[in-house]
């Protein structure tokens, strides 16, 4: 047997330890490679330019951000795991070194390991990408609204670029990890799995510190949701407050809580609670890194994709624009009112035809000099039935604010308004009234900054003369189900088109809310697709995290439990010791992450008026399912460990 042949043995009777190394890293190259296929797939790219020039920058732009973080994570993840496995075998380096290893031959062991689990990560990941690289493309096809799909290609780029960056990362590690064992004496590499640890300490005040700290995070999360403050370094400011908090409450108050109920006799001493409480004080102290690292990167992981779910949610779409669609008619003073309306009958006869319900409301604004819209009170009341808002009643000399953003929306609700008159000067009439109420609702889409004013029809009157050319017209149509209307949208628009096409100056203009969002659609697929992967792989790294503590503690903990099991210890009270141990592990770190995006998500629905608790559900049941599924799988494997070398 050469030495090359011995570092790979050292792998194969390892496989138990390195297992989730390699599943994890050859589960981020399978991303890395599925963001490379992505990018240099000729249709995906085509298909975005032809929508949107913007789009296809912010894609790529996307792409490129999301390979180099998952690349970054995937380094840090690489490093940590390797420097887990060094300590977790400093007795067999000291044990190598005794029989006469050089420090030279361990390093590049060391070299040879990595580099063998790295190749075999990189080939693995590579193949699973290509296989499921169909399924892929289908997924990402309906993201991203692409109507006739991507059809599969070999990503000959794609894998190069993969295996080339892979390398020479696992490279960079494998240096790296030569450097960690040129530290410690032999004597200190032989006993390290017999050095005593000390007692867990905890400060009051750190753990005090901790719940103040997340409470004040959260506080600038909801000030800059409730209050509309949006600050960059508020927000910024409150996501540091809780990373701090959360390193603390791992690092301090968990413990001080095990203390508190090791202190007390009465839970210390039910059943099992003495072994239980007694070994999750050390276990809280060890692994309170792993479990900030673990909750802070899953919380990022759930709130990036929820955040890309509520963006994509058709109600964004129509909280800005709540008509399906909109035909404005602006003929000029010498063209035919009868154009206009044979459009409108073209567009009733379709969705008629094709069986879809609507409400119709037209509405003819004028404008103020300032450019501020006004609209008679008959017509918004047409435009609020056709809608299910309730109608409104003005009395000459009034008049209500309509937001036409979100925006305004938000700050009439948070602020109300700011005068209670307001003065219109329209060329040589001028008319102040007085200011009633801000309307809830947006009924006038992108109207003007300041929104528009409803005034009573009297007042309209008086502003406008009888022989004032008003150059719109706007008819708005009201589809419950506009979501579904893609094919009546697109035949609508190809029809007027073509009658719009032998003109100079098209007197109309034909907008459809499902294309708008489509096209919307393809730029959030692009950020769903972004943020659904890069969580994913955030979420495998903290599983695997898990996994390396877990099983960096195996040794000891058959030892202990060896010498409890001599004192009548049963294989019962076992299952339940380390079950209890276990579910504190996998599930704490989640609770504390499920809390954080829990409260992101709570200030993002202040911000839209659409529910995102479907979707906030649906990410954390999908989770929590992966985690349950992952933890009874590793309890099935650690209590098996432990009843060969124990019972």
């Amino acid at each position: 047997m050469n030495f090359r042949q011995f570092a790979f043995n050292n792998v194969f009777r390892n496989k138990r330890t390195y297992v989730a190394h390699f599943l994890s890293s050859a589960f981020s190259v399978m991303i890395f490679f599925t963001y490379a296929m992505l990018a240099f797939h000729p249709d995906l790219k085509g298909q975005i330019i032809a929508d949107s020039i913007t789009l296809s920058m912010l894609g790529t732009m996307g792409m490129n951000i999301s390979q180099y973080i998952v690349f970054v994570f995937s380094f840090l993840f690489l490093l940590y795991s390797a420097s887990s496995f060094v300590k977790l075998r400093k007795k067999e380096f000291g044990i190598l070194l005794l029989l006469g290893m050089s420090r030279k031959q361990l390093n590049r062991m060391l070299f040879i390991e990595n580099i063998a689990i790295g190749a075999a990560a990189i080939i693995t990941g590579i193949i699973v990408g290509v296989v499921f690289s169909k399924l892929i493309l289908l997924i990402c096809a309906s993201m991203l609204a692409v109507e006739n799909g991507l059809p599969f290609y070999l990503p000959v780029k794609a894998i190069l670029l993969t295996a080339g960056s892979y390398l020479a990362l696992f490279m960079v590690v494998a240096a790296f990890t030569s450097l960690i064992t040129k530290k410690g004496m032999l004597v200190e590499l032989i006993k390290a799995e017999d050095k005593p640890k000390p007692e867990p300490k905890a400060s009051v005040s750190l753990s005090i510190l901790a719940v103040l700290l997340i409470g004040l995070g959260y506080a600038c999360v909801f000030l800059f949701a409730l209050r509309r403050i949006f600050s960059f370094a508020l927000l910024f400011g409150g996501v540091i407050l809780v990373i701090i908090g959360t390193y603390f409450l791992f690092t301090q108050l968990s413990v001080y809580v095990m203390r508190t109920l090791k202190n007390r006799p009465r839970v210390l001493f039910k059943r099992t609670n003495l072994l239980t409480i007694s070994e999750l004080v050390y276990r809280m102290k060890d692994n309170a890194v792993m479990f900030f690292m673990v909750a802070i990167i899953s919380a990022i992981a759930f709130t990036g994709i929820g955040t890309a779910l509520a963006i994509g949610d058709p109600g964004l779409a129509a909280m800005k624009n709540p008509y399906a669609f909109t035909y404005t008619f602006f003929p000029g003073p010498d063209a035919n009112p009868l154009y206009g309306e044979k459009h409108v009958r073209l567009i009733e006869q379709t969705l008629k035809r094709e069986g879809f319900a609507y409400r119709m409301a037209s509405y003819t604004p004028t404008y103020a000099d300032d450019g501020t819209t006004l609209i008679r009170l008959s017509d918004y009341n047409q435009l609020a039935a056709a809608l299910g808002y309730p109608k409104e009643t003005l009395r000459s000399g009034e008049t209500m604010v309509s937001p036409s953003s979100v925006t305004q929306n938000n700050k009439y609700k948070l602020e109300g308004l700011q005068t209670d008159q307001v003065t219109i000067i329209k060329a040589a009439n001028t008319l102040t009234l007085h200011t009633v109420k801000a309307l809830p609702h947006i009924v006038i889409p992108d109207a003007s900054y300041g929104g528009s004013l409803i005034i009573a029809d009297s007042d309209f009157e008086t502003l406008v003369r009888d022989d004032e050319f008003m150059p719109f017209r706007y008819t708005e149509f009201v589809v419950p189900e506009w979501r579904h209307s893609r094919a009546v949208a697109e035949e609508i628009s190809k029809a007027l088109d073509s009658e719009a096409s032998g003109g100079q100056n098209s007197p109309f203009n034909f907008n459809a809310l499902v294309l708008d969002w489509l096209h919307s659609k393809q730029l959030n697929g692009m950020l769903l697709i972004v943020s659904g992967l890069v969580g994913i792989v955030f979420f495998t790294f903290a599983a695997s995290f898990i996994y390396f503590r877990l099983y960096a503690d195996l040794s000891r903990d058959e030892e202990q439990y060896r010498m409890i099991a001599k004192v009548g210890l049963s294989r019962k009270e076992l299952a339940t010791t380390v079950t209890r141990q276990l579910i504190l592990m996998f599930f704490l770190p989640l609770l504390v992450a499920f809390i954080h995006s829990g409260v992101a998500f709570i200030a993002l629905q202040r911000l839209v008026d659409f529910s995102v608790a479907s979707h906030t559900l649906a990410i954390f049941a999908t989770f929590l399912g992966i985690q349950v599924i992952y933890f009874f799988a590793t309890r099935w494997r650690y209590l098996g460990h432990l009843y060969q070398k124990i019972m």
